[in-house]
């Protein structure tokens, strides 16, 4: 007699705790239990924007279109190729950033203090040259900025278009401003706190951004051949449709990626909605178990 197949609820549990192990790594449930349960003020109340906005599934096409917006800055791809390790261990670095991420908006501000602290301290000795000669710094304030600003613009376009709940631009407005919070604990000097200021400080970036070799592969490889199991592909191309949908009109040659056609890039944006939302369905909480009653009490 075989097993019965799984229930719905059960496939949701696997799929979300699969997931999560990707993004969070081994450690993950144990970081969650520090991040959100130690008592303590935080950086961020519980009803700010930046945790509508880093809480939400669209992070995952956000983040990877912000990986391909920041490969356009030579000197940022230079320090990315040379001292991350994101080819030979992207997991591990998406493991560091998203933990960084919850640190920073959920934790509380002695954890994410130290957080910042030890990234600025990695910063501090990432340096060296590109291949035509430039030096590099990777706690060199401009260069941070445009980390950050690309990052911000990026998660920002994919909550509009992918979120549970997008805000209205005063919203958004504040979380622009929340995330400037971090970015000048980074070292990031007068970071944009507005819509407004953020899309003028990434034009401001642009006549600095270039075509390389560098960022075309990270493009080939981000997109192309992730290192991920075969059962994920699909999953995985209907999320990256999706996050290059998000890019800027700009991004697209320097990238190596055709522009989308009015039909194909709306195709992507759907692709976009519905990856996003099974990465929801799957990581959202369990539903509350309903009890007997007991005793004369009513059921839960």
């Amino acid at each position: 007699m075989g097993w019965p197949p799984p229930t719905v609820d059960e496939l949701r549990a696997r799929l979300g705790s699969t997931l999560f192990l990707r993004v969070a790594g081994p450690s993950g449930e144990a970081n969650r239990a520090r991040i959100h349960g130690t008592p303590g003020p935080r950086w961020f109340g519980p009803d700010s924007p930046i945790r509508t906005v880093h809480g939400d599934a669209s992070m995952f096409a956000g983040g990877l279109a912000a990986l391909l917006v920041q490969s356009l800055h030579p000197l940022a791809m230079a320090a990315v190729s040379a001292h991350s390790g994101f080819r030979g261990d992207p997991w591990g670095r998406l493991q560091r950033t998203s933990t960084f991420l919850a640190v920073t908006t959920f934790g509380t501000a002695e954890d994410a203090r130290q957080a910042v602290e030890r990234v600025r301290a990695v910063h501090e000795r990432v340096r060296g040259r590109t291949p035509d000669g430039r030096a590099y710094h990777a706690a060199d304030p401009h260069l941070l900025g445009w980390v950050h600003v690309a990052e911000v613009d990026c998660f920002l376009r994919a909550h509009r278009r992918y979120g549970a709940h997008p805000l209205d631009r005063a919203g958004y407005d504040g979380y622009v401003a929340d995330a400037a919070r971090i970015a000048e604990e980074l070292g990031v000097e007068r970071p944009p706190r507005s819509v407004e200021e953020l899309a003028e400080r990434v034009e401001a970036y642009r006549t600095e951004l270039r075509s390389t070799p560098a960022c075309r592969e990270t493009a080939r490889f981000l997109l192309l051949r992730p290192p991920i199991p075969w059962q994920a592909r699909a999953p995985y191309a209907l999320l990256s449709a999706g996050a290059v949908a998000l890019l800027p009109p700009w991004a697209y040659g320097p990238l190596g990626l055709p522009a989308f056609p009015g039909p194909v890039s709306a195709g992507a944006r759907a692709g976009g909605r519905l990856a996003t939302g099974a990465i929801r369905w799957a990581m959202a909480p369990p539903p509350p178990v309903r009890t007997t009653a007991v005793q004369g009490l009513p059921s839960a």
